[in-house]
């Protein structure tokens, strides 16, 4: 896996992130940082790709599972370190699984399973955010 990250001087502190498999990315600092607010911040960018991955996980799990899944959003919260380097301390995923007769059961092991086994996001992020999360399953 690769990624090239290139500063776009003109924009103040915003970057362009070209992903290996040729994707496009733009990211930009706040105004108090010398950025002008255009795009995501870099730190957005990654609590944005933990919830990704995460959910990926659980739908293919769910789907693998013969599930009849439907819709599957992960609201994250996260809580900053105060000082520098700014990590992640603490993290929430709630995710809010949609489906035809979906049992929590299956969803929430979909979840758990993601955390221990298959989201390296999260794995990555655990070693120094304190990862929580919870499940509401609504009826498709």
């Amino acid at each position: 896996m690769e990624c090239t990250i290139n500063w776009m001087p003109a924009s103040g502190m915003a970057f362009s992130a070209e992903t290996g498999s040729g994707h496009l990315l733009t990211m930009d600092g706040a105004p108090e940082g010398g950025g002008r607010n255009l795009a995501p911040r870099p730190m957005e960018t990654l609590l944005a790709g933990a919830g990704a991955c995460t959910a990926y996980d659980v739908v293919l799990i769910l789907k693998r599972g013969r599930h009849a899944v439907t819709g599957c959003q992960v609201k994250v919260q996260a809580e900053r370190a105060e000082t520098e380097p700014k990590v992640f301390t603490s993290i929430n995923l709630h995710f809010v699984v949609t489906g035809h007769n979906l049992s929590p059961a299956p969803v929430e092991r979909a979840v758990q399973m993601s955390f221990d086994k298959y989201c390296s996001a999260t794995a990555m992020l655990a070693k120094t955010a304190s990862i929580t999360s919870s499940v509401e399953i609504k009826a498709a």
